[in-house]
């Protein structure tokens, strides 16, 4: 089998622990692309997590598709992954491509506004939205103002802080007051490169369930 086909197992025995079997949600990754996160795109890193992420969409998305986003101080929304052009995604589409801003400073609400137009204008449809949200500290504080308003949409935001920084602001969401429902969840993996499939999968669904739950209930989904 396959690197992806094996991660998709995994992923299957994920989603029956978390009772998620059936359920059909769109699938994006936001990607951190400011200056310290350089070496993590140059070694392979981000690469190896776009190709962890995409065996999540493969399993809730129809068309089997990862949406992506880079941002730093400014943003692109990038052409999704398929498995079929997936072994040099970050290289041809993110490091070999001049159009992108790299390596600058971080101000994410720009690209999560991006994000929910996407969603919500562009494509709008009541079908679950599942965003993982990979930062590596730094996250300007309107970002908690952004999930705030969000939380009204049919978005859940997990964040995933990878490096040493503190996340002050991410430690801040799960006690959000003001919204709806509790949209977002943060999880810090110090390497996430030395985090096994298992682990990551686990981690990174812990909280989609409840916000399903809690998102049926008020009619949001």
């Amino acid at each position: 089998m396959s690197r992806i086909d094996l991660r998709k197992k995994i992923v299957e025995l994920t989603l029956v622990k978390k009772q998620l079997t059936g359920v059909t949600a769109r699938v994006g990754v936001v990607l951190d692309i400011t200056g310290s996160m350089r070496n993590l795109y140059l070694n392979g890193v981000v690469q190896e997590v776009v190709e962890r992420i995409l065996a999540v969409a493969s399993k809730f998305d129809d068309n089997g598709s990862l949406d992506v986003w880079v941002y730093d101080t400014e943003f692109s929304r990038l052409p999704a992954v398929t498995e079929k052009e997936l072994g040099r995604y970050v290289f041809t589409h993110i490091l070999n491509n001049s159009s992108i801003h790299k390596f600058g400073r971080n101000n994410e609400p720009p690209v999560m506004e991006d994000v929910i137009h996407k969603y919500t204008q562009e494509e709008k449809d009541s079908t679950p939205v599942f965003i993982i949200f990979i930062n590596d500290g730094g996250v300007v504080r309107q970002t908690k103002k952004v999930i705030a308003e969000a939380s009204v949409q049919p978005i859940f935001w997990q964040f995933v802080g990878i490096g040493d920084s503190d996340f002050e602001v991410l430690k801040q969401l799960d006690t959000m007051t003001g919204r709806l429902v509790d949209n977002a969840n943060f999880i810090h993996l110090d390497r996430i490169e030395e985090v096994s499939d298992e682990e990551l999968y686990d981690r990174l669904l812990n909280e989609f369930p409840q916000w399903l739950k809690a998102a049926k209930e008020k009619r949001i989904i």
